[in-house]
């Protein structure tokens, strides 16, 4: 309960002084937000970072695949199959339009 009480206080002192700073702040905070995204250094970070997420995820799948082998229930295994399938028909885009590259 306590929390709650202070998760709802933390929203209402948020609503107070973002009303308070008014639409032209929020617009402000909008623009830099959207040049620090367009920035190609930032890109290039992110985009690096997806691939190395995505490396070490087939690794980690592979490790876990070896390990656990047939002891996943049948379902389980049918969905993953399935989930890869979708993925490589997809064209390697995932369900948020990002490439598999």
């Amino acid at each position: 309960m306590r929390y709650r009480l202070t998760f709802v206080a933390g929203l209402a002192v948020g609503y107070v002084l973002g009303t308070k700073a008014g639409r032209e702040r929020y617009e402000e905070l909008m623009k830099s937000a959207r040049q620090v995204a367009q920035n190609p250094a930032v890109r290039n970070t992110a985009e690096t970072a997806a691939q190395q997420g995505r490396h070490y995820a087939g690794r980690a799948y592979h490790a876990v695949s070896d390990r656990v082998g047939d002891h996943m229930p049948d379902s389980v295994s049918e969905r993953v199959r399935s989930l890869r399938e979708r993925s490589t028909r997809n064209g390697g885009k995932d369900d948020w339009g990002t490439s598999d590259t």
